[in-house]
């Protein structure tokens, strides 16, 4: 007898099995019948029963207080025969006091007693079938869960032992159900699990709150194959509510795990191309990308990774870096080729900074030694590395025992199938291995970044191509002119954007005058740069027909709509009219200004480009107000000219865009900028130019620059000998006079006689083919030049006379004499023009017989 417990009544009941036992289901109750048949006791389970107390019970005859009327006979017979001493067991309907209908059956076992009179009685046990019923139920549904679920079902005892275990969890773990006795989880799992297990099970036996969705991993016996069961606990309680274990519910979700897994990572991948698309490729530039590659990568893909690029491709080499599956499987196709270690990468602390390449010689990969960042190597052609190169195709190398590392992908770098690097990615032991998405997924970064690479190696080709042809066309450093002093700045666009149309231009024009051009050709590339080197060549053909700068203009607009492909010249060579809108079009501005230094008088004609600046001395510096026109390529407008005569000392100006615009600010911010960095135009005009540039902060590099400036110096009176010459022939004796007097002013007498001649020549032949006055006019500077000028029209043209004729050689004479000559246009008619080098103290040079001859 285990425990006395204290009834709510007071009453004592001595009990020897603990609450919740077989007796509280079925609930077995008592009476006994004495020897007049009628009731003497009457327990406490009976009045639960019956619905009927003690005290209404007792004196009463049972047949006909308990059952249907139709049955009484029988049952007066049945209570006959136990008083006589049989004993009986059946199954008796019975009904509540008061209520006709029947109201259970109760299981009925009646045996004979006797009384202490000898007289003979009965003792009735009385069990409710109904209550039976239940019991059979609820122990057929409870086999069939636990025997027959298809999922492991286990039931601990409060000692935490195995009680029971149903077939499927035998399945699995080997022997019969009633194997698993007495076992504990340690006898099924590894040690860390098995005690994550035990405290899950104390847990829930103290708490009584449920665990759900547990999961924990181990291997079925015999198997090395890692599984994962998702477990459910809950407490188990007796009739009466006491805790008698704990029930585990057990279902291998492996696959559901390698699924989420697979789910995972197939996220994870698609996140790292994401990544991988916004973050690769955004500079033109090599090793930055091979570095945006490794940033993707690791963490997040693997433990190391490294890039390497062929040598050839880094330095510029034209070939291309190398083939597979072609021909071209040698040299740097082989494999074997140099190459550059141009990024390193990794996410474990002091890793020597080398991966796969450095596993050892033996049975090893593709060297011995650690390869640092910027170390120039070749792989061994039998290794791994080599093999890919040559292959384009993955490689999966697995690390040595002892070694960091535990798989390496050595991946090409393939871009339109050509190879032009070699990328490693590692994984070190204890991480994830590499799996068939991870090698697809190291193939994608692979090639992502080798087309961007490739991109950058075909742009830099390119933009260093455009700006060879650029610099190639622009005028050498120190361009000189006469009464100018000149100073000139280009810098072109960083690496990371395309080189544009800028350019600019001096030219000397006959009579000391010079030409000013600065152009912008819009668009950017080999492209803009070729157009840039037409037009900067068409102008300098234009510049030496001596045109008036309105006229340079137009011509150049109507050459600059020319270098498009127009729509009819793509019909004529058989193909479709693509439409206005995709017909390839070139427009540039560019202003053009022509200085005369005698005069000091500038003329402008401007298209569609920034005005020029002038800053006078003394004053602060402005805008010059030059009809912009429309830039060149458009048609259809003409240009206007601006005359503005220049002080003595003033600073002009002409620039591109790239100098004053900006994403940062307006342009009239930039203008404003500009004007206040002139404010100090004495210094000398190299450190205006570098002041300007300075102050400007134009290491933006969105933009090419240009920038020309000029300071006005024009040439002194002295230096100038202008006469006007009546219309008749003693103006040719007057014409050689000027000159001799002129020339002997200047210590050039050696030049005497050739001037004298040549101008001879030239006041000859305006007398003979012009019109009206006659002037001449000698210039000194670096050269000498004499102008003849005349109101006629004609132009003169240099012919070969025959032996017979008595004239015709005086510009064939004047051709060999000089060193340039020519004819331009004027407002007021023409002026013929011849140059000559200034003596070097040596005296000219007479002309040979054989070119004397030449003129016969």
């Amino acid at each position: 007898m285990s425990e006395i417990p204290e009834k709510a009544s007071g009453g004592v009941v001595w009990q020897s099995s603990p609450p919740g036992s077989i007796y509280d289901y079925i609930r077995v109750a008592s009476f006994s019948i004495g020897p007049d048949g009628l009731v003497e006791q009457w327990s406490r389970r009976a009045v639960d029963l019956f619905g009927v107390t003690a005290e209404e019970a007792r004196g009463k005859d049972p047949v006909e207080a308990f059952m249907p009327a139709d049955l009484r006979e029988r049952g007066h017979r049945r209570v006959r025969e136990i008083l006589d001493g049989k004993e009986w067991t059946g199954l008796v309907p019975f009904r509540i006091p008061g209520d006709d209908r029947p109201h259970g059956i109760a299981e009925m076992y009646v045996m004979p007693s006797e009384t202490q009179t000898g007289e003979r009685a009965a003792l009735c046990i009385v069990v409710d079938v109904r209550a039976l019923r239940r019991i059979e139920t609820d122990l057929a549904a409870s086999q069939a869960i636990f025997g027959q679920s298809p999922f492991g079902f286990l039931l601990f005892g409060t000692d935490l032992t195995v009680k029971r275990a149903n077939r499927r969890f035998a399945t699995v773990f080997g022997g019969s159900a009633d194997d698993h006795r007495g076992r504990t989880v340690h006898d099924y799992l590894n040690l860390p699990e098995a005690d994550r297990m035990t405290a899950a099970l104390r847990s829930v036996l103290e708490t009584g709150e449920s665990v759900t969705d547990f999961e924990i991993v181990g291997a079925a016996p015999g198997s090395r194959d890692r599984r994962h069961w998702s477990i459910n606990l809950y407490r188990v309680h007796s009739g009466s509510g006491r805790p008698i274990g704990v029930a585990g519910l057990g279902i291998d979700v492996t696959r559901r795990h390698d699924a989420a897994r697979e789910a995972a990572s197939a996220r994870r991948n698609l996140a790292l191309l994401n990544e991988a698309g916004a973050r690769i490729g955004n500079s033109l530039d090599l090793e930055a990308t091979a570095r945006e590659l490794l940033d993707v990568a690791v963490p997040g893909f693997c433990d190391l990774a490294s890039v390497d690029l062929y040598q050839g491709l880094l330095t510029g080499d034209e070939a291309p870096p190398g083939r597979w599956g072609s021909s071209h499987d040698v040299g740097y196709g082989a494999g074997s080729a140099e190459l550059r270690r141009v990024a390193f990468a990794s996410a474990v602390s002091d890793t020597p900074r080398r991966t796969e390449d450095s596993h050892g010689p033996a049975g090893s990969c593709c060297g011995p030694e650690p390869i640092e960042v910027g170390a120039v190597h070749r792989y061994p052609f039998n290794s791994p590395c080599a093999g890919a190169l040559r292959t384009g195709r993955l490689r999966t190398v697995p690390g040595l025992d002892g070694e960091l590392v535990q798989t390496t992908l050595v991946v090409p770098m393939v871009a339109h199938d050509t190879v032009v690097g070699l990328v490693q990615f590692s994984r070190t032991k204890g991480s994830e291995s590499f799996g068939e998405r991870d090698r697809a997924l190291a193939v994608e970064l692979a090639a992502r970044a080798a087309v961007c690479i490739d991109n950058a190696r075909l742009y830099r080709r390119e933009h260093e191509r455009a700006l060879i042809l650029q610099r190639s066309l622009l005028p050498p450093g120190d361009p000189e002119a006469a009464g100018l002093d000149i100073a000139c700045r280009y810098l072109p666009g960083t690496a990371a954007t395309e080189v544009g149309g800028d350019w600019f231009d001096v030219i000397e024009l006959p009579g000391h005058r010079t030409a000013l051009v600065i152009g912008d050709v819009m668009g950017r590339g080999l492209r803009a740069a070729v157009a840039m080197g037409e037009l900067r060549t068409a102008v300098r053909t234009l510049a030496q027909l001596d045109l008036e700068p309105a006229e340079v203009l137009s011509h150049l607009d109507e050459i600059a709509r020319g270098l498009g492909a127009p729509i009819g010249a793509q019909q004529s060579r058989g193909h479709k009219s693509r439409g206005p809108e995709l017909s390839e079009v070139y427009l540039a501005t560019c202003v053009y200004a022509v200085y005369d230094p005698v005069t000091r008088r500038c003329t402008f004609a401007n298209a569609g480009h920034l005005p020029p600046v002038l800053v006078e001395p003394g004053e602060e510096a402005l805008l010059l107000d030059v009809p912009p026109g429309m830039p060149l390529g458009v048609g259809g407008e003409p240009f206007e000219e601006v005359e503005v005569e220049l002080p003595e000392g003033a600073l002009l100006a002409l620039y591109t865009d790239g100098l004053v615009e900006s994403r940062d600010h307006p342009l009239d911010e930039g203008l404003s900028a500009f004007r206040r960095a002139l404010t100090d135009p004495a210094r000398p005009l190299e450190d205006v130019c570098d002041r300007v540039l300075t102050s400007l902060e134009t290491g933006h590099g969105e933009d090419d620059i240009a920038l020309l400036m000029a300071r006005i110096q024009g040439l002194p009176s002295e230096a100038v000998g202008d006469w006007r010459l009546p219309r008749e022939p003693r103006s040719v004796g007057r014409a050689r006079e000027l000159t001799r007097t002129q020339l002997k002013a200047w210590d050039l007498e050696p030049l005497v006689d050739t001037v004298e001649l040549l101008v001879s020549e030239l006041v000859t032949n305006a007398l003979r083919y012009g019109e009206g006055e006659i002037r001449l006019r000698l210039l000194r500077d670096r050269t000498l030049v004499c102008e003849v000028w005349d109101a006629g029209l004609v132009q003169p043209r240099r012919r070969r006379a025959k032996d017979t004729d008595e004239g015709g050689r005086g510009l064939q004479l004047v051709g060999l004499l000089s060193s340039s000559w020519g004819s331009r246009r004027t407002p007021r008619g023409k002026t013929v023009w011849f140059e000559l080098a200034l003596p070097d103290g040596e005296g000219a040079a007479e002309p040979t017989v054989e070119q004397l001859l030449s003129m016969f």
